[in-house]
């Protein structure tokens, strides 16, 4: 079964009793017994929930996976995998990682005596250096956020195999439609659904997907134990923007190509980073491990803060807002926005300075966009 026909049938079936073609949604929090501690497929909705089994098991189809588990939002579920550990285990994380995921290793679950080195996963000698006799998990992006840096999935899991050390890629920058990271040997793929699985920028949510039943054994125990998990009128809508993912994921592409293209000649742009430019340094990767290159892109004014600030400003179709994925373009400045909660000195050594400016790219028409961006940056 093709991506497009699996995330609209799988887990879609009609509903038996009235012969629904879209499976109703299920807001009961409890479900009757035949007998004493005999449920049918249900019992209580933290558990699970006909509306989010349904979403768990087109995930699980559209990323090559053997089950998801959905959670209340990315952060839960980063949690939730995080407790797959014990005290004393150690994590390495690519340093270029998500402010969200950053803050919470850093001033969160390093007070739980989990250990956490940073590591430019540009190269794979360090990061195998890095490896010590308690690692046992290792967190990767790609591409980063938001930077736009490609890791080599296939290589770090040789790296994470050969030492029997699971191996997490957030995939929320790419989707399920553009990069399967199963497929080219992660053990887990996590998704901010509230980015472009859901689509529509309505729904806070995450959901992780594994290849390896014992493991999602264990995901799903801590999924019912921690009890981070989503409402069933989420899933809902998270399902119904799946079945558009890869129609989407298609124009934003499309879109972002071209806005890219016109960046880079801008007089006004010192550098532009996109995985589908030839001129981004891991092109070659991107290409042999993607699917396309999706919809985010970064750029650098040639100006300083203030003249970031007065580009923003000016932009009207590109809406200053934080997140993503959405079928509107949105804009950002990193610094000041999603990735404030890094250390300056982190930021400054990772290349987030004030004339970063990250743009999800939405599915609008492209002449209204480049217009916008060429008005707002002869503003600068």
């Amino acid at each position: 079964m093709k991506f497009e026909t699996a995330a609209i049938h799988i887990g879609q079936d009609p509903d038996p009793i009235t012969g629904a073609v879209i499976p109703p949604l299920s807001l009961s929090t409890t479900f009757a017994q035949s007998s004493p501690g005999k449920p049918t497929s249900f019992d209580y909705s933290r558990s699970n929930n006909p509306t989010r089994q349904a979403f768990e098991r087109c995930v699980a189809a559209c990323e090559g996976g053997k089950g998801s588990a959905a959670f209340s939002s990315g952060l839960a579920a980063t949690v939730t995998l995080l407790h797959l550990l014990k005290a004393g285990d150690h994590i390495i994380c690519i340093d270029d990682v998500y402010g969200g995921t950053q803050r919470y290793f850093r001033r969160v679950a390093s007070n739980f005596q989990l250990e956490f080195s940073f590591v430019d996963f540009e190269d794979l000698p360090k990061v195998e250096a890095a490896i010590q006799s308690n690692t046992k998990l290792i967190w990767i992006e790609s591409p980063t956020n938001p930077t736009m840096k490609i890791v080599d999935i296939r290589q770090v899991a040789v790296i994470a195999s050969k030492h029997d050390v699971i191996l997490v890629v957030d995939n929320t920058f790419m989707s399920p439609f553009f990069q399967r990271p199963l497929e080219l040997g992660a053990h887990i793929s996590l998704n901010s659904v509230s980015k472009y699985i859901n689509g529509h920028s309505d729904v806070i949510m995450g959901v992780v997907t594994w290849n390896d039943e014992s493991l999602g054994q264990r995901i799903r125990f801590l999924q019912n134990s921690l009890g981070g998990v989503p409402s069933p009128f989420d899933c809902y809508l998270a399902n119904r923007g799946l079945k558009t993912l890869a129609i989407r994921m298609r124009k934003h592409e499309s879109n972002a190509l071209k806005i890219a293209t016109f960046l880079e000649k801008h007089p006004k742009v010192r550098k532009v980073l996109y995985p589908g430019l030839t001129s981004h340094p891991q092109y070659e990767i991107a290409k042999a491990q993607q699917h396309g290159f999706g919809g985010m892109i970064t750029f650098f004014i040639d100006s300083n803060l203030e003249g970031a600030e007065r580009f923003l400003k000016k932009c009207k179709y590109f809406t200053l807002a934080e997140s993503l994925g959405g079928v509107e373009s949105l804009i950002e400045h990193p610094a000041l926005m999603t990735h404030a909660s890094v250390p300056t000195q982190v930021r400054q050594q990772l290349g987030i300075d004030d004339t970063l400016i990250r743009i999800s790219v939405g599915i609008e028409d492209i002449d209204d966009l480049l217009e916008d961006l060429n008005n707002a940056l002869n503003a600068v």
